[in-house]
Protein backbone atom coordinates (compact mmCIF):
# COMPACT_ATOMS: atom_id res chain seq x y z
CA UNK A 1 0.00 0.00 0.00
CA UNK A 2 2.55 2.46 0.89
CA UNK A 3 4.67 1.50 -2.56
CA UNK A 4 1.25 2.54 -4.14
CA UNK A 5 1.44 5.78 -2.58
CA UNK A 6 5.11 6.86 -3.37
CA UNK A 7 4.50 6.21 -6.84
CA UNK A 8 1.38 8.06 -6.83
CA UNK A 9 2.94 10.57 -5.36
CA UNK A 10 6.22 10.66 -7.46
CA UNK A 11 3.35 10.46 -10.47
CA UNK A 12 1.94 13.73 -9.65
CA UNK A 13 4.48 16.15 -10.45
CA UNK A 14 6.36 14.59 -13.65
CA UNK A 15 2.46 15.00 -14.95
CA UNK A 16 2.36 18.56 -14.14
CA UNK A 17 5.80 18.77 -15.41
CA UNK A 18 5.05 17.77 -18.39
CA UNK A 19 1.72 19.71 -18.78
CA UNK A 20 3.68 22.83 -17.87
CA UNK A 21 6.32 22.38 -20.74
CA UNK A 22 2.95 21.41 -23.43
CA UNK A 23 1.71 24.44 -22.10
CA UNK A 24 4.23 26.73 -22.61
CA UNK A 25 4.61 25.00 -25.99
CA UNK A 26 1.41 25.75 -27.13
CA UNK A 27 1.88 29.42 -25.94
CA UNK A 28 4.83 29.70 -27.73
CA UNK A 29 2.44 28.92 -31.54
CA UNK A 30 -0.10 31.19 -29.70
CA UNK A 31 2.44 33.89 -29.22
CA UNK A 32 2.87 34.29 -33.82
CA UNK A 33 -0.66 35.95 -33.52
CA UNK A 34 -0.57 39.48 -34.10
CA UNK A 35 2.65 39.08 -36.57
CA UNK A 36 2.99 39.49 -40.23
CA UNK A 37 2.75 36.11 -41.44
CA UNK A 38 6.39 35.08 -43.06
CA UNK A 39 6.56 33.88 -46.67
CA UNK A 40 6.36 30.50 -47.76
CA UNK A 41 9.60 30.28 -49.37
CA UNK A 42 9.99 26.34 -50.67
CA UNK A 43 11.40 25.35 -53.99
CA UNK A 44 9.01 22.26 -54.62
CA UNK A 45 4.95 22.81 -54.80
CA UNK A 46 2.56 19.98 -55.55
CA UNK A 47 -1.00 21.31 -57.05
CA UNK A 48 0.10 24.61 -58.37
CA UNK A 49 3.02 27.75 -58.40
CA UNK A 50 4.59 29.17 -55.36
CA UNK A 51 2.65 31.30 -53.52
CA UNK A 52 3.54 34.70 -52.10
CA UNK A 53 1.45 36.20 -48.94
CA UNK A 54 2.46 39.15 -50.65
CA UNK A 55 0.43 38.14 -54.11
CA UNK A 56 -2.73 36.49 -51.43
CA UNK A 57 -3.32 39.73 -49.90
CA UNK A 58 -7.30 40.03 -49.96
CA UNK A 59 -7.69 36.76 -48.92
CA UNK A 60 -8.21 34.69 -46.04
CA UNK A 61 -4.71 32.13 -46.19
CA UNK A 62 -4.86 28.67 -44.02
CA UNK A 63 -1.85 27.40 -43.49
CA UNK A 64 -1.48 23.79 -41.82
CA UNK A 65 1.78 22.32 -41.26
CA UNK A 66 1.38 18.37 -41.46
CA UNK A 67 3.39 15.23 -42.56
CA UNK A 68 1.63 12.35 -44.41
CA UNK A 69 3.05 9.90 -41.77
CA UNK A 70 1.14 11.65 -39.00
CA UNK A 71 -1.97 10.15 -37.56
CA UNK A 72 -3.13 13.55 -36.35
CA UNK A 73 -2.47 15.15 -39.30
CA UNK A 74 -4.36 12.13 -41.33
CA UNK A 75 -7.61 12.96 -38.62
CA UNK A 76 -7.34 16.96 -39.55
CA UNK A 77 -7.29 16.07 -43.34
CA UNK A 78 -10.46 15.47 -43.99
CA UNK A 79 -11.62 19.37 -42.32
CA UNK A 80 -8.69 20.48 -44.33
CA UNK A 81 -10.29 19.08 -47.26
CA UNK A 82 -13.47 20.13 -46.50
CA UNK A 83 -12.82 23.81 -46.34
CA UNK A 84 -10.81 24.35 -49.42
CA UNK A 85 -13.95 22.88 -51.35
CA UNK A 86 -16.51 25.19 -49.26
CA UNK A 87 -14.44 28.18 -49.22
CA UNK A 88 -11.95 28.29 -52.06
CA UNK A 89 -14.46 30.45 -54.28
CA UNK A 90 -15.31 32.59 -51.46
CA UNK A 91 -11.27 34.01 -51.01
CA UNK A 92 -9.80 30.91 -48.52
CA UNK A 93 -6.36 30.16 -49.88
CA UNK A 94 -5.15 26.89 -48.16
CA UNK A 95 -1.75 25.73 -48.28
CA UNK A 96 -0.20 22.53 -46.89
CA UNK A 97 3.35 23.12 -45.45
CA UNK A 98 4.50 19.35 -45.97
CA UNK A 99 7.46 18.96 -43.15
CA UNK A 100 8.55 15.50 -42.61
CA UNK A 101 9.09 13.81 -39.43
CA UNK A 102 10.82 10.81 -40.67
CA UNK A 103 13.49 10.68 -43.46
CA UNK A 104 11.07 8.45 -45.49
CA UNK A 105 8.76 11.81 -45.63
CA UNK A 106 11.42 13.65 -46.67
CA UNK A 107 10.64 11.44 -50.39
CA UNK A 108 9.39 14.14 -52.79
CA UNK A 109 7.47 11.32 -54.72
CA UNK A 110 6.06 9.96 -51.45
CA UNK A 111 4.72 13.13 -50.66
CA UNK A 112 3.29 13.40 -54.19
CA UNK A 113 1.95 10.01 -54.36
CA UNK A 114 -0.01 10.86 -51.11
CA UNK A 115 -1.55 14.01 -52.05
CA UNK A 116 -2.61 11.74 -55.70
CA UNK A 117 -4.08 9.25 -53.28
CA UNK A 118 -5.58 11.82 -50.84
CA UNK A 119 -7.12 13.62 -53.48
CA UNK A 120 -5.23 16.83 -51.66
CA UNK A 121 -6.58 19.37 -53.83
CA UNK A 122 -4.89 22.80 -52.16
CA UNK A 123 -1.33 23.84 -52.54
CA UNK A 124 1.49 21.87 -50.66
CA UNK A 125 5.10 23.05 -50.13
CA UNK A 126 7.50 20.50 -49.35
CA UNK A 127 9.61 22.14 -46.64
CA UNK A 128 11.94 19.42 -45.97
CA UNK A 129 14.35 21.66 -44.90
CA UNK A 130 12.43 22.78 -41.96
CA UNK A 131 12.84 26.81 -43.18
CA UNK A 132 9.02 27.34 -43.11
CA UNK A 133 8.48 25.80 -40.33
CA UNK A 134 11.19 27.62 -38.32
CA UNK A 135 10.30 30.84 -40.10
CA UNK A 136 6.65 30.33 -38.45
CA UNK A 137 8.00 28.70 -35.27
CA UNK A 138 6.15 26.28 -35.65
CA UNK A 139 6.92 22.66 -33.23
CA UNK A 140 4.13 20.82 -33.78
CA UNK A 141 2.04 18.06 -36.37
CA UNK A 142 -0.50 19.35 -36.97
CA UNK A 143 -0.38 23.26 -36.49
CA UNK A 144 -2.84 25.47 -38.08
CA UNK A 145 -2.42 29.17 -38.73
CA UNK A 146 -4.92 31.46 -39.97
CA UNK A 147 -4.01 34.90 -42.21
CA UNK A 148 -6.19 37.87 -42.49
CA UNK A 149 -6.49 39.68 -45.58
CA UNK A 150 -3.48 42.08 -45.15
CA UNK A 151 -1.48 38.62 -44.08
CA UNK A 152 -1.48 39.13 -40.16
CA UNK A 153 -1.69 35.86 -38.32
CA UNK A 154 -4.76 35.86 -36.40
CA UNK A 155 -5.78 32.38 -35.34
CA UNK A 156 -3.72 29.48 -34.57
CA UNK A 157 -4.51 25.93 -33.25
CA UNK A 158 -2.31 22.91 -33.15
CA UNK A 159 -3.42 19.12 -32.67
CA UNK A 160 -6.96 18.10 -33.22
CA UNK A 161 -10.16 19.55 -32.63
CA UNK A 162 -11.72 22.75 -32.26
CA UNK A 163 -13.26 22.24 -35.95
CA UNK A 164 -16.19 24.86 -35.28
CA UNK A 165 -14.09 27.08 -33.62
CA UNK A 166 -11.60 27.18 -36.46
CA UNK A 167 -14.27 27.53 -39.45
CA UNK A 168 -16.16 29.95 -37.29
CA UNK A 169 -12.39 32.53 -37.64
CA UNK A 170 -12.21 31.09 -40.87
CA UNK A 171 -16.03 32.77 -41.33
CA UNK A 172 -15.19 36.05 -38.96
CA UNK A 173 -11.89 36.80 -41.45
CA UNK A 174 -13.98 36.56 -44.67
CA UNK A 175 -16.17 38.94 -43.49
CA UNK A 176 -13.77 41.50 -42.54
CA UNK A 177 -13.26 44.39 -45.27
Amino acid sequence: MKFTNIKNTMFLPVLLALACIVVAQISAADSATGQQAPDINSPVWLNGPPQRMADLRGKVVLVEFWTYGCSNCRNVEPYIKAWHEKYAQRGVVIIGVHSPEFPHESDIDNVRRYVTEHAIHHAVAIDNDFSVWKSYHNRFWPAIYLIDKQGVIRYTHVGEGRYDTTERQINALLSEK
